[in-house]
């Protein structure tokens, strides 16, 4: 085994529990191992020494001053509009359609966009997180018209707080970590995130509803500085590439089954589930103009790439 040559910090803002952290070490241990060790990588979590915003990570990506990140399209979007497609609401149907069009030629567009950046994302790298539901600490939400005037936490990101005030709500920006404290003390009325980091950050401990609308999907995009990556020979470039396909798609299995494992434990975390009509929101954001708006903001190539995978948008 080789002395390191090259050392890569991946990072990531989840817990070392989450539905990320160990499939990330597994990936970076098997290229360790493929590479005769010249990578060695250390897994970070919860962005340990580095700002709090994600925006100011990437930055610090572009630069080259990190070697890897991972994060969802929705907050990308600050740097690169297009990449906030990946969340578009009422988009896709399930995971196997999202996956069969993000690995496709609309991933492909995607990472185009992020290289003229600086940033290369993994052609396979693509992590699953889930569909999104909404969580309530008092009131249930039985369709779009219980969302007005709720106080809701959202991520960064542009189409996040659009979505939800196109809905009427009050959308808040919380970081994921001071969530669980942000529900607790009533600053805000509800959250939305997968059933899975419901489970990783406790959040069923302090809300009492969870609407099963399922309304964006979200993922995590492996990502490494440009600068970084073209400084390896091609033959580490082709290990990293094909350890990552290997990894996401243990990683995507994992956390889909989990999810949806989950759907049958909401009872016992002493939360009421309802299903909701998810045409009624969707219907909702097209009179408020959402898709006309989002149309031109992550582009026309975009725009029309989904609509090859999925068909008519809007």
């Amino acid at each position: 085994m080789n002395a390191p040559r090259w050392r890569v910090r991946q990072y990531h803002y989840l817990s070392e529990n989450s539905h990320v952290h160990p499939f990330l070490v597994d990936l970076w241990n098997e290229v360790h191992e493929a590479t005769g060790g010249r990578v060695a990588a250390t897994v970070i979590a919860k962005n340990q020494g580095l700002p709090g915003a994600h925006l100011d990570i990437v930055d610090l990506l572009i630069a080259g001053e990190i070697e890897c990140y991972v994060l969802m399209g929705g907050i990308l979007g600050g740097r690169v509009p297009a990449l906030e497609i990946q969340g578009l609401p009422f988009a896709f149907r399930d995971h196997t359609q999202v996956h069969r069009v993000l690995d496709g030629p609309l991933g492909a567009y995607l990472q185009g966009e992020l290289r003229a950046k600086g940033i290369h994302a993994l052609r396979h790298g693509l992590l699953e997180n889930g569909f999104r539901h909404i969580s309530t600490t008092d009131r249930p939400v039985t369709g779009a018209a219980d969302l007005e005037g709720l106080r809701i936490r959202i991520p960064e990101g542009r189409m996040f707080a659009d979505a939800f005030a196109s809905l009427g709500a009050v959308p808040v920006e919380v970081n994921v970590l001071k969530l669980h404290d942000a529900l607790k003390n009533r600053e805000i009325d509800a959250q939305e995130n997968p059933l899975a980091i419901t489970e990783a950050l406790k959040l069923h401990e302090v809300t009492r509803h969870v609407a099963l609308t399922g309304h964006m999907w979200s993922g995590f995009n492996m990502m490494a500085s440009l600068k970084f990556w073209n400084a390896l020979p091609e033959d580490v470039r082709q290990t990293i590439e094909a350890v990552t396909r290997k990894h996401v798609a243990r990683q995507r299995a994992h956390t889909d089954a989990l999810n949806r494992a989950l759907e049958g434990r909401i009872a016992a975390w002493g939360m009421q589930a309802t299903q909701v009509d998810r045409a009624g929101f969707r219907d909702r954001l097209r009179e408020a103009g959402f898709y006309r708006r989002w149309r031109d903001i992550t582009g026309a190539t975009a725009w029309k790439l989904l609509g090859d995978g999925i068909g008519p948008i809007d």
